[in-house]
C-alpha cells in the first residue's frame, strides 16, 4: 500500500526549487544537519553545465502526503559506468525523507521502476554523477561533524533501507585525528632517502595562478590513474577535468595542498585538504548571497579543524614509499599552522590506503555505507 503517498517527478522551475529546498524544512530543528551550497547542488543538476549529462540521464522525483512534500530522490543513468564496469545499474541520491518507510520505499520504487524501463538489472546508492559528487550513508558516527564533501543523514535513514531491503555493497570509513602530531625521525629520513633516490620534489613557492596553469590538468590526470579500479570509480573526461579546474582550483589554500612531482614535473603523488566549512554552512544556511559568503571566507582563513579531501600515488609510484611524503609534508604544515583536528576522507574498507591512518594517533570516526539491490 502507497498510503496516500503521491510521488511525482520534477518538471517545473517550481518543483525544482522545491526539491532543493526540500531538506530545510526537513531539518530545521537538526542541529547536525549541514546545509550544502544551493547554487552548487543546482548547477549539478544543468545539462548545460555539468559535463556528466554527456553519458548519464536523471530524473528528480518528490514524495507528498497531503499535498505536502515529504521526500525527495534523485535517480541517474551513468552509460559509462556501466560500460566500463560490465554493469546495468540505476544510481539513487539526493535521497532524503520524513521518519516513514513508506515514503522511502515509494521514492525508491519510482527509481526502481524506471531503472526496469531502461533494462537495468541493479540499483546503487547513494550515488551521484561522478566520484566528485557525494557517495554513501553514514551508518556509524553519528556526533560528528559532517564535511561539506558528504552527504548528511540522520540515523533513520540506514535503518529504513534495510528495513526495506536494501543491502550493503561497500563501506568507506573515515578517521578522526590529531591536527598537529609530531613527525617521528626515521619517517623523515626515510623520506630524504626516498626523495633523493627518485629524484622527486615537492612543489612549493609557486603562485595559484601558476599551480592551475602547471598542474591543474595533470592533478587530474594523475587522480584518474590513481583510482582506476577502486571501486565504481570513472575517469574523468577532459571536459570534466576542466569543469572541476574551474570549479574548485580557485577556493583551494596552497598551504592545504601538496603535489610531488617527478624529474619530468609530473604528479607522483598528492593531498588535498581544506579548512572544515561546515560552521560556515550552518551559519550561511547555503547561501553565498547577500552576506553568507563572509562566513565561508573567515571559515577559509580558521585552521582548527580541516578535512582532507583527495590523497593518491600514480600507479607507477604506487609502493616507493611515495605516501609517506606528502603524509609528512602535509603533517608539518599543520603544526605550523596550529591545526587541532583533521577528518581524513572516506576510504573504502577494502583499500589499503587507509591503513595509514593507524600509525598515527587516530580515531575510527565515521562509516558509510552504498546500499544495493536487485531490481525483480
Amino acid at each position: 500500500m502507497n498510503e496516500n503517498i503521491t510521488v511525482k517527478e520534477v518538471i517545473t522551475k517550481k518543483e525544482f526549487n522545491n526539491f532543493f529546498n526540500f531538506p530545510y524544512d526537513l531539518f530545521r530543528n537538526d542541529k547536525k544537519w549541514v546545509p550544502q551550497l544551493l547554487a552548487g547542488e543546482k548547477e549539478t543538476f544543468n545539462p548545460k553545465k555539468n559535463p556528466a549529462f554527456e553519458h548519464c540521464k536523471a530524473k528528480l522525483f518528490l514524495a507528498y502526503k497531503a499535498n505536502k512534500i515529504v521526500g525527495r530522490i534523485a535517480g541517474i543513468i551513468n552509460d559509462r559506468a556501466n560500460e566500463i564496469w560490465s554493469q546495468k545499474r540505476i544510481r539513487f541520491g539526493w535521497l532524503d525523507f520524513i521518519d516513514y518507510a513508506t515514503v522511502a520505499e515509494q521514492l525508491l520504487k519510482t527509481v526502481e521502476d524506471w531503472g526496469k524501463q531502461e533494462g537495468l538489472t541493479e540499483i546503487v546508492g547513494p550515488m551521484g554523477f561522478c566520484n566528485m559528487d557525494k557517495t554513501g550513508m553514514k551508518i556509524f558516527g553519528f556526533e560528528e561533524d559532517d564535511p561539506m564533501s558528504c552527504y548528511y543523514n540522520p540515523e533513520y535513514y540506514p535503518k529504513i533501507l534495510e528495513e526495506i531491503r536494501y543491502e550493503k555493497e561497500v563501506d568507506t570509513i573515515q578517521y578522526l585525528l590529531p591536527g598537529s602530531q609530531s613527525i617521528p625521525e626515521k619517517v623523515l629520513k626515510i623520506n630524504h632517502l626516498i626523495k633523493e633516490k627518485y629524484k622527486l620534489k615537492i612543489v612549493d613557492g609557486i603562485s595559484k595562478k601558476e599551480i592551475m596553469k602547471r598542474y591543474g590538468i595533470k592533478f587530474f590526470e594523475a587522480l584518474n590513474k590513481s583510482y582506476s579500479g577502486l571501486f565504481g570509480f570513472i575517469p574523468l573526461t577532459e571536459k570534466q577535468i576542466h569543469y572541476y579546474i574551474k570549479q574548485y582550483f580557485p577556493f583551494l589554500d596552497l598551504k592545504m595542498m601538496c603535489f610531488i612531482v617527478d624529474e619530468n614535473d609530473d604528479i607522483a603523488g598528492f593531498g588535498v585538504s581544506m579548512p572544515s566549512l561546515t560552521g560556515a554552512l550552518r551559519k550561511n544556511k547555503g547561501k553565498l548571497f547577500p552576506f553568507g559568503w563572509i562566513h565561508l571566507l573567515k571559515a577559509l582563513k580558521n585552521y582548527d579543524k580541516i578535512d582532507l579531501l583527495l590523497t593518491g600515488v600514480t600507479p607507477e609510484w604506487q609502493n616507493k614509499g611515495i605516501h609517506s611524503l606528502y603524509h609528512a609534508e602535509m603533517n608539518s604544515r599543520y603544526i605550523a599552522l596550529g591545526v587541532k583536528t583533521a577528518l581524513s576522507n572516506p576510504q573504502l574498507e577494502s583499500n589499503e590506503a587507509h591503513r595509514v591512518w593507524q600509525k598515527y594517533n587516530s580515531t575510527l570516526a565515521v562509516r558509510r555505507r552504498i546500499y544495493i539491490k536487485k531490481l525483480d
